[in-house]
C-alpha cells in the first residue's frame, strides 16, 4: 500500500478543521497509509524585515528536513509551483505509484519554504494563486489526494 506523508508547519486548533482532516484521513485509509506530521510554527513579530523572514523560514524548514524519507517522492506546496487539474493530479499520482511506495507533501509556514528546501523537492505544486489559510490548504490537499484516488479507480465522487 502506498505511504503518503503530509508534513505541515503549524498546528490545527479549530475543532471543525480537525474534523475535516479526520474525515479525509478515514476516507483515504482505503487507498493509502496516511501520516500527518504537524510541526510547530515560529511566532511572527508585528514587524517583519527580509532578514527576519529568512531566519524564521530557515528555522521552520530545519524542523521539516529530518522527516523527509530518503526514498520518498517529495512535493512542496509553493505559490510558484505547477497547477494541476484534478484529473492531471490523479494521473501524476498514478504514475508515481509505479515507481515509489512513498510520497511526501510539504506545507510550509505562513512565510513559505526556503529555496534550499524547495530545491530538494522533486516537484512544486500550487493550488491557486490566491492566498488561503494554511489549515485550509491542508484540507484541500487531502481532498484532492482522495479525489485523485477516486478518479484513478474509476469511482464516482461528487462531494
Amino acid at each position: 500500500m502506498l505511504n503518503i506523508q503530509v508534513i505541515c508547519v503549524g498546528k490545527l486548533k479549530e475543532v471543525y478543521l480537525k474534523s475535516a482532516i479526520e474525515e479525509y484521513s478515514k476516507r483515504l485509509s482505503k487507498y493509502c497509509k496516511l501520516k500527518i506530521i504537524e510541526l510547530p510554527d515560529e511566532k511572527l513579530p508585528e514587524r517583519l524585515n527580509p532578514s527576519l523572514c529568512h531566519d524564521i523560514k530557515t528555522k521552520e524548514c530545519s524542523h521539516i528536513l529530518p522527516y523527509i524519507k530518503k526514498d520518498s517522492y517529495v512535493f512542496a506546496l509553493d505559490l510558484k509551483g505547477k497547477q494541476f487539474t484534478s484529473e492531471e493530479f490523479s494521473l501524476e499520482l498514478e504514475k508515481l505509484t509505479m515507481t515509489t511506495s512513498s510520497i511526501t507533501f510539504i506545507i510550509g509556514g505562513s512565510l513559505g519554504l526556503t529555496d534550499q528546501l524547495l530545491n530538494t523537492c522533486q516537484q512544486k505544486i500550487c493550488f491557486s494563486k490566491m492566498t488561503f489559510p494554511h489549515p485550509l490548504i491542508r484540507i484541500f490537499l487531502l481532498e484532492q489526494i482522495f479525489r485523485a484516488f477516486k478518479i484513478s479507480h474509476h469511482e464516482t465522487y461528487h462531494h
